[in-house]
């Protein structure tokens, strides 16, 4: 094989492999908007639903606490740059990314739980921090917070 054939082969092969590092989900990005409680888009036209809770909707029906969990998942992440955490599943049946969030140290899935603004689900397999999660539901419920308020 001739040099020149070997040079272009290399091109080829640096020009497939920077395209694939550009279609993988970044492991940070900055929270671009915050759709509802438990779903965000992130840099790159990324959706993000968060894994092991589920807040109460805001759309196509309001629920209860709906906006708040909103509001609260606005004030923790908007604008911010998030770390983001697989568990086993890469999407859901939407398309979206399934991730643990974290901002400044925090995870987001679990304070929502813990503020009484979203519950914890499980959504096998990813169940990495489940346990968490429900410790966070239990002691949102024992402080009647959120929607465990009576």
């Amino acid at each position: 094989m001739s040099s020149r054939a070997c040079w272009l082969l290399a091109i080829i092969f640096c020009l497939l492999l920077s395209l694939c590092s550009c279609s993988s989900p970044p492991d940070t990005a900055r929270v671009i908007q915050v759709i509802d409680g438990d779903t965000i888009i992130i840099g790159g036209n990324y959706h993000v639903r968060y894994i092991g809770i589920d807040a109460p909707e805001t759309y196509p029906e309001q629920e209860a606490f709906g906006i708040e969990a909103w509001q609260a998942n606005r004030k923790l992440v908007e604008g911010k740059v998030v770390r983001l955490e697989q568990d086993v599943s890469q999407t859901d049946k939407y398309g979206r990314l399934l991730r643990y969030v974290y901002v400044d140290g925090v995870l987001v899935n679990a304070e929502l739980v813990r503020q009484g603004l979203a519950q914890a689900k499980a959504y096998p397999p990813d169940t990495k921090y489940q346990d968490y999660l429900e410790e966070m539901e239990a002691e949102a419920r024992e402080a009647n917070r959120g929607i465990w308020a009576r």
